[in-house]
Parts: C-alpha cells; sequence; structure tokens
C-alpha cells in the first residue's frame, strides 16, 4: 500500500527514528500507526539487546535544575565512543533522563530508573526511551550515577560534558554566575566535603596520624611542642585543600569559597560533583 509522507512525519516525530525507518515500519504495518510505533519499539530493543554486553567507557554528565522549585539532579550517562557522547541526540537524551530524575527522585539503580515510567510521556518507560535513541546510534547506552538535589541550585558542566557539579545552599537572592562559578571551582579542585563537619572522623584520625609521622620525620631533635606545631600546619593545609569552603577561589585566591559565600550571604548545604568515568571513592 502506498504511504503518504504526512503519517511517515507524524511517526517519526513520536519516535524520533529516521524517515526511511518509520516509512518501513508503516509499510511492515500496512499502515497502522501503533502497529508502527511498536515495530520500532521491537527493532530499538532488539538494538538494545545486542548492545548491552558492550563497554560503555565516554559519556558526559547532564543537569537540569529547577530554580522556581528548588530542585534539581545531576546524571553520568555512559556510551561507547566520543562521538557520541558529543551528538546532539545523546545530549537531548542525558537532559530529559536529568529533568525525569528531579522530579521522580533518584532510585536505588540504574534497573530501577530503566524501569520507570518516563517524566511528561505517555506510554513510554525510560528504557524505551534509551532505546529509541540506541536505535538511532547503535551504541550501548546506560545512566551509571544520579542524584536529586534540593534547594538554592547552581551547575556547571565542562564543555565536553566530562566532569560537572551541582551546589546546594541556602539564602536569598544568590546571583547565578557566583554559583556556577562555585560549581566551576568543584569540578577543577575536586574537594573531598563541602565542610569540616561533612568529613568523618575516622578520615580525620588518618589524615592527623600522617600529618604527625611527617612532622617527627621533618622535625627530628625539635621540641614536642614545634613538631605539634607543624602536625597543626599541615593539617590546616589538608584542610584548605580538601575542604570547600576552606579552599581559595581559583578564581582569586586571596579568597576561600567560604568567605565569598558569607559575604553573598549564602550557606553552603552540600555538592555533587561527577566526572565520566570516575570510580567513587
Amino acid at each position: 500500500m502506498e504511504i503518504n509522507a504526512a503519517d511517515v512525519k507524524k511517526l517519526r516525530d513520536r519516535t524520533g527514528m529516521q524517515m526511511m525507518k518509520c516509512k518501513a515500519a508503516l509499510t511492515e504495518a500496512g499502515g497502522d500507526m501503533e502497529k508502527a510505533v511498536e515495530i520500532l519499539r521491537k527493532q530499538n530493543k532488539e538494538a538494545q539487546d545486542k548492545a548491552a554486553s558492550r563497554e560503555t567507557a565516554e559519556g558526559r554528565i547532564s543537569v537540569f535544575i529547577d530554580p522556581v522549585a528548588k530542585m534539581g539532579a545531576i546524571l553520568e550517562l555512559r556510551c561507547e565512543s566520543a562521538p557520541v557522547a558529543k551528538n546532539e541526540l545523546f545530549v537531548a537524551l542525558g537532559n530529559e533522563l536529568a529533568k525525569h530524575i528531579a522530579h521522580k527522585g533518584a532510585p536505588a539503580s540504574a534497573e530501577e530508573l530503566l524501569a520507570q515510567p518516563l517524566h511528561g510521556a505517555t506510554g513510554r518507560t525510560v528504557h524505551e526511551r534509551i532505546g529509541e535513541v540506541v536505535g538511532l546510534m547503535r551504541e550501548n547506552v546506560k545512566p551509571q550515577r544520579m542524584k536529586k538535589v534540593e534547594g538554592v541550585l547552581g551547575s556547571y558542566v565542562h564543555h565536553d560534558g566530562a566532569v560537572g557539579a551541582v551546589v546546594c545552599l541556602e539564602g536569598a537572592n544568590a546571583d547565578p554566575q557566583l554559583l556556577r562559578d562555585i560549581c566551576m571551582h568543584i569540578t577543577a579542585k575536586s574537594p573531598v566535603a563541602a565542610t569540616r563537619e561533612q568529613i568523618s572522623q575516622d578520615r580525620i584520625d588518618k589524615e592527623t596520624e600522617i600529618a604527625k609521622s611527617q612532622a617527627l620525620e621533618e622535625g627530628k631533635n625539635k621540641p614536642a611542642n614545634i613538631i605539634d606545631k607543624m602536625a597543626e600546619g599541615k593539617m590546616k593545609k589538608w584542610f584548605a585543600e580538601n575542604v570547600l569552603t576552606e579552599q581559595p577561589f581559583v578564581k582569586d585566591e586571596s579568597k576561600t569559597v567560604g568567605e565569598l559565600l558569607k559575604a553573598a550571604g549564602l550557606t553552603l548545604k552540600s555538592f555533587v560533583r561527577f566526572r565520566v568515568g570516575e570510580v567513587p571513592s
């Protein structure tokens, strides 16, 4: 039977698939739109199944923020190759899934995320939405890490999508550019925690032990009180290197991040930093 161009376009708009694939699916379905959709979904699932075992070493970080609702999400979405990670279809998918997570919450696992009905879509799961991109790109695509955040939020994602951060604060009249700069700082300096209070006592005890050992080695034959001061100095330096509020701001090292936020009337609560391929410590 003859398949008209209007139906092909309608199917393309619904599925995002290429025109030729849409026309072939409509032909196979005898012009039945719903059957054609199912044919394309089946094809996408088959493509996903074939690609599922392939390694996903590339990808990008995606962020969604709703400043009015004071909620957002950050996602690490993986694929197989760098070109796909930069492809507009993959970028759009990451942004869409980050928005989904912001509205639905971050599930305990990627498998749980895949089974969820896609936010803002009718009759499609997250898995099926990813399948549409897999069907087009012919690469394995999978969510790796995700986090929902709430509060006064700022974000930054590096131009290549390889690393990104979201920061959560309390306060009013937060300057979006300042929040973006703080997130850019986080991506560059990779702090361990937002504040000292968020570092576990075990970690502090371990670093203190290392500092004392180094002070003893460097301060041989010096009085105990001098060695103690040397160890204190080393811990102060460690905190300045690893605690966000105590780090010198990357764009103006005469001030710490904490001093910048205090001057702006903001209180730092938390941050999330993702880098593609990074193994969480």
